[in-house]
């Protein structure tokens, strides 16, 4: 009769499995949404229009995101009343539809955002294992720089370089470049600090690994996992500093599309045209979002202290 009767231990068990199989099923959707954001991001960049290869009617955009037509201006999207079909997302104050600008901004704003994650995690990963790893007054000097670029204003100074240089990409490009190498420098800088004293590193220098050696084939293999976490939320990060400073003016200019100059250029007609700047914001939020989950995603992943839980 006792065999049939259930035991304290068996009811919190199946609580657990069903509590884990919950987590589980969270956390994949924690990819998989931001994984599917993504990669309609980047075949918005990809496959905007294909004229540059001799197909210009392949592309996602329906119409030219700068070809306006003054008679269909403020038109409201097609699900609203005296909205048209042929603009889904509507249209804005010179005629030109929203959602062919949104994505063709989306070029803009992943170019710039992949541009400076190249450029300053190569030039942070560098001078962070080379501090890191020789120390002395080498790592006193980079560091003392770093703090010295960390404790400027990034916005204050990508304003600066646009009223000296003049706005455009390639501002933007510098603006966000001249000190986003600081927090990778940090963080590399850490990693190899740890990894100096380990002991495959005195092995390596015991055999007689020059210093260049044990810095690219026992230093920065270990370090990759760190900088791939940092790397993927630096994305949606990226984009929200393009997109500010396409806002105040002193990113990319007219007529290019960027997701920062559509949500400025619809803050006159808010009341009565909201898409305008709606569309491209949410666009921002989600890309945002959808990066800062994949990485927090990676680095459960790649951590092994967190992969256990």
């Amino acid at each position: 009769m006792l065999s049939i009767i259930p035991t304290l231990e068996e009811k919190p068990r199946r609580k657990y499995t069903g509590l884990s199989r919950r987590a589980r099923i969270l956390r994949s959707l924690s990819l998989i949404i931001p994984a599917i954001i993504m990669v309609l991001l980047v075949l918005m960049a990809i496959f905007a229009d294909l004229a540059w290869i001799g197909l210009p009617d392949v592309g996602l955009a329906p119409h030219d995101p700068n070809d306006g037509r003054a008679r269909d201006k403020l038109l409201p999207p097609a699900f609203m009343e005296g909205g048209k079909s042929e603009y889904i997302l509507g249209t804005d104050r010179l005629g030109r539809d929203v959602l062919s600008r949104v994505i063709h901004g989306a070029r803009v704003s992943l170019s710039v955002s992949l541009l400076v994650i190249g450029i300053t995690s190569f030039i942070g990963t560098v001078l962070g294992i080379v501090a890191g790893y020789l120390g002395g007054r080498i790592e006193g000097f980079v560091m003392r720089v770093v703090d010295i670029a960390l404790s400027f204003p990034g916005l204050l100074l990508a304003m600066l370089l646009a009223v000296s240089i003049g706005p455009g990409y390639w501002t933007v490009v510098l603006a966000l470049s001249i000190l986003g190498w600081a927090g990778y420098t940090r963080l590399v800088r850490g990693e190899a600090l740890r990894l100096r004293d380990s002991d495959f590193v005195a092995q390596a220098r015991i055999n007689g690994a020059s210093t260049l050696r044990i810095m690219l084939r026992h230093i920065f293999p270990n370090i990759v996992n760190s900088l791939i976490v940092i790397m993927t939320l630096q994305i949606g990060m990226m984009i929200l500093a393009e997109s500010a400073l396409s806002y105040l003016g002193f990113g990319i200019t007219a007529p290019t599309a960027s997701w920062g100059s559509m949500v400025a250029d619809g803050r006159v007609d808010l009341d009565r045209a909201w898409w305008i700047s709606a569309f491209p914001g949410i666009a921002i939020g989600l890309v945002v979002m959808s990066g800062n989950f994949m990485g927090d995603w990676i680095r459960d992943k790649l951590d092994p202290r967190l992969r256990q839980l």
